[in-house]
């Protein structure tokens, strides 16, 4: 006795309307229902996914805190108020471009989670500020720049006490030039008569 052919393609259109009287599969994406062979999938409203939820008006103020603070931090910088060529000073000045750096992070990724695109551009270029500053301090103490310079601060070398100063030896006086006595009146010859006049 022979079978008759089976009519797969009912056979399937059988299991498909199974399934969509069933409701949604386990394993269809979005959970929705699946459509039997030959009937149009579903289109506009219906189709579209569902649209994000708007941001709440908290998370964008606290966006725009971190923004501003980075800004704040940005602007600072080249405002620092003491020197940071060496010493502590200069890792202070480092360690404070490294924290706007890190807030610059912050309101980045706030303000990318909220979808404020001025925002997270504000935040990038604060970013990009904090690292050229930090980069200006850095490279030339590594060995990056033309100019190079040190983390500590060089001891200034202690300052030789002046010498006393020499004296010249005194010049010596010459001595006085000795005088000719003055010359007396030559006494009178004996023998010669004294022409001097008599007194009266």
């Amino acid at each position: 006795m022979s079978e008759q052919p089976r009519d797969w393609d009912r056979e399937m259109a059988d299991i498909d309307r199974a399934i969509a009287k069933q409701g949604a599969t386990p394993g269809a994406p979005g959970g929705g229902a699946v459509t039997p062979r030959g009937a149009p999938a579903p289109t506009g409203a219906s189709a579209s996914p569902r649209p994000a939820a708007p941001p709440r008006r908290g998370s964008v103020a606290v966006t725009w805190l971190w923004v501003l603070l980075a800004l704040g931090l940005a602007v600072a910088l080249p405002l620092w108020p003491y020197q940071r060529s060496c010493g502590l000073q200069a890792a202070f000045f480092v360690g404070a471009t490294g924290i706007t750096l890190l807030v610059g992070g912050l309101a980045a990724i706030s303000s990318w989670a909220n979808r404020r695109g001025l925002a997270h551009v504000l935040s990038l270029a604060v970013m990009a500020w904090a690292a050229i500053v930090a980069a200006g301090e850095i490279l030339p103490r590594v060995g990056y720049a033309r100019e190079t310079r040190t983390w500590t601060c060089v001891a200034a070398p202690a300052a030789a006490p002046a010498p006393a100063p020499t004296q010249a030896p005194a010049p010596t006086q010459a001595p006085a030039p000795t005088q000719a006595p003055a010359e007396a009146d030559p006494a009178p010859a004996q023998g010669q008569p004294n022409t001097a006049p008599a007194s009266p």
